[in-house]
């Protein structure tokens, strides 16, 4: 297997270290392998892929999709650093409201799978970071929502202050407002 599956505290939440295979031309990785993902637990159709960079100080989210075509995500880190955020925000789970946080970088090449029902968001610790992640279901704006990075019922302990963000991730409600 060419993947170190680790299965965090919130359910379904799983950083994936690969395998690098270095030498004298550089380094070579397997990023996302269907059948090693599959023993894993992870048996996602992956359906549409996002890119985005991003300054120092950056936070962009937290954003999720609602009901059936809520999407799961595999994020990754391919220059720079963040601190990637996944947030339980179904609401009759018995991990709602709890969050987990793990360092995705160029330097650690570690991905994190999160899947549906989660919220997701990320700062930015380098200089810039480009980030790129998977979806198992393709963007509907109609479906799209959004909760305040800074909710108190989640409480997520964020490694920079006073963020740069959008217009729209600034008007996101709390958690609890959603219900």
């Amino acid at each position: 297997m060419t993947f170190t599956f680790r299965t965090l505290s919130l359910s379904g939440l799983t950083r994936i270290e690969p395998h690098v295979y270095p030498d004298v031309r550089g380094v070579f990785i397997e990023l996302y392998k269907h059948s090693d993902f599959t023993r894993a637990g992870i048996n996602e159709h992956f359906v549409q892929e996002n890119y985005s960079f991003s300054k120092k100080g950056v936070l962009r989210g937290l954003h999720y999709q609602s009901g059936p075509l809520a999407q799961g995500k595999l994020v990754r880190c391919l220059h720079g650093e963040i601190f990637d955020i996944a947030a339980d925000v179904t609401q009759d789970s018995p991990t709602y409201g709890k969050w987990e946080g793990v360092t995705l970088s160029s330097d650690n090449r570690y991905q994190l799978y999160i899947p549906a029902g989660y919220a997701h968001g990320f700062c930015v610790l380098s200089d810039s970071a480009e980030v790129v992640y998977l979806c198992t279901e393709e963007y509907n704006p109609s479906i799209e929502r959004g909760v305040r990075w800074d909710d108190p019922l989640l409480d997520i302990t964020w490694p920079i202050s006073n963020p740069i963000l959008s217009d729209r991730d600034q008007r996101h409600p709390l958690l609890n407002a959603r219900f």
